[in-house]
């Protein structure tokens, strides 16, 4: 067997055999096969795909290229993932409210991506945190607070850092194949009893489409589900953010609202619709309602919120940060609100405009090496179907420099869409699995 072989397969339209898919992964791990190579595969899958059993066999040599955990705890073991939107921060919300309903959540996350938020730039918002934690050390936070949000480590899916850097730069990315073998891989090695996938939909995410967002969850959930995972998701609106702030700080502040005990944000409504199903899988409600009634009542009666400082604590970030969250959060320089030049209400939302606006403003990276500023944003981001009367503020901009703020008012601006016509969208637009 070698990658050549399998290349030639390839390019002749047959996929490879589920050996074959083992051998590619464990090459792109050690580095037997070349970039040039991975390049040759991600095309070739790309290209011609995978039928079904060829999306389990990569996941699961994709995940067994590396360390897989297992787990001795007194409850199971669970987790959720996103495909990616902006002013999305319910990683922040659920993981320890699920932690409170006494599931483990050992949630390996990434940084921010194109014009989406990364859940590890949030929570490094924070003075202290460190989410880059070795294996002992991230176990010891999950035992002490019930969760840890952690970036994957080198031993971690090790053939999907590498296969994933070639997609990067070869315009592969967009597969259906190898974004779910990218998103599962990772996700089953962390040793999982459940896992729920919020498959966003709409402006502010990577799939515009609602037939591309459905296609996606049901590579998932099938996937994940034939690989040994039970797992179900949810395709959630994206068409405007979801908390009303976009940057790292300006996100943890609304997590930290939400986590006082707004249980009605919406927020919080997602964060019990995707944790519902998940405590109910895993026996500990009667039933998907009862799992999400328990989600917000962890939320209303600081049951999350003493795991999220439990959690934040442990990671090396302020012993009292959910008493005094205020004081430790970094805040920008200069703020200038964007106003309206008519009025109406806010018919459609540009969120992946906003999105870029806050990665130019520095709060996100055009490039890997680009250090991020904690402090910059957008915040008070004005709702689908919102009034809005001429002079009235759309956004706040928080930047560091003036000339920062003066670059971004125009492209806020024009993110907006303001007429006669009221809109607004459900939260859920369904359930697959």
């Amino acid at each position: 067997m070698s990658a050549r072989t399998i290349l030639a397969k390839l390019r002749h339209g047959t996929a490879p055999n589920v050996s074959e898919l083992a051998w590619m992964a464990q090459g792109l791990a050690d580095g037997s096969v070349s970039d040039a190579q991975a390049g040759a595969f991600a095309m070739g899958v790309c290209r011609n795909g995978l039928d079904e059993p060829g999306r389990v066999a990569l996941t699961q040599a994709m995940r067994d290229s590396g360390r897989v955990l297992s787990w001795d705890l007194d409850g199971p073991v669970l987790d959720k993932h996103s495909t990616g939107g902006v002013g999305d921060c319910v990683s922040l919300v659920l993981a320890p409210a699920l932690a409170a309903c006494g599931a483990y959540v050992p949630m390996i996350s990434g940084r921010g991506l194109g014009h989406t938020g990364g859940t590890l730039d949030k929570l490094e918002a924070i003075p202290g945190v460190a989410t880059m934690l070795d294996e002992p050390r991230m176990r010891d936070v999950v035992a002490q607070a019930g969760c840890a949000i952690v970036g994957a480590t080198a031993d971690i899916a090790p053939a999907d850092k590498r296969l994933y850097a070639v997609r990067d730069v070869t315009s592969t990315v967009d597969s259906l194949d190898l974004i779910t073998a990218s998103i599962l891989s990772k996700k089953l090695a962390a040793g999982l009893d459940g896992l729920v996938l919020d498959v966003k939909v709409g402006s502010g995410a990577f799939m515009k489409d609602l037939d591309a967002a459905r296609a996606l969850a049901q590579a998932l959930t099938q996937t994940a589900n034939q690989a040994g995972c039970p797992t179900t998701a949810l395709i959630s609106d994206m068409n405007q953010p979801l908390v009303p702030s976009l940057g790292n700080a300006l996100e943890i502040a609304e997590v930290m609202h939400a986590l006082n005990g707004d249980a009605s944000s919406p927020i919080s409504q997602l964060s019990a619709a995707l944790g519902g199903g998940l405590l109910a899988q895993a026996g500990l409600a009667a039933d998907v309602d009862a799992g999400e009634a328990a989600i917000l009542d962890a939320i209303r009666n600081g049951g999350a919120a003493e795991r999220f400082g439990r959690m934040i604590a442990a990671m090396g970030g302020p012993v009292q940060f959910v008493e005094n969250w205020r004081r430790f959060l970094p805040e920008a320089t200069v703020i200038r609100a964007v106003t309206s030049h008519i009025s109406g209400h806010v018919q459609a939302i540009d969120g992946e405009a906003l999105g870029f606006a806050v990665v130019n403003l520095g709060g996100g990276r055009v490039v890997e090496s680009d250090v991020v500023d904690p402090a910059v944003g957008l915040s008070e981001v004005l709702r689908l179907g919102a009034p809005v009367a001429k002079g009235q503020t759309l956004a706040v901009i928080h930047a560091a420099r003036p000339g920062d703020a003066d670059r971004a008012v125009k492209d806020v601006r024009a993110a907006f869409t303001v007429g006669d016509a009221r809109k607004t969208a459900p939260l859920v637009i369904e359930r697959v699995g």
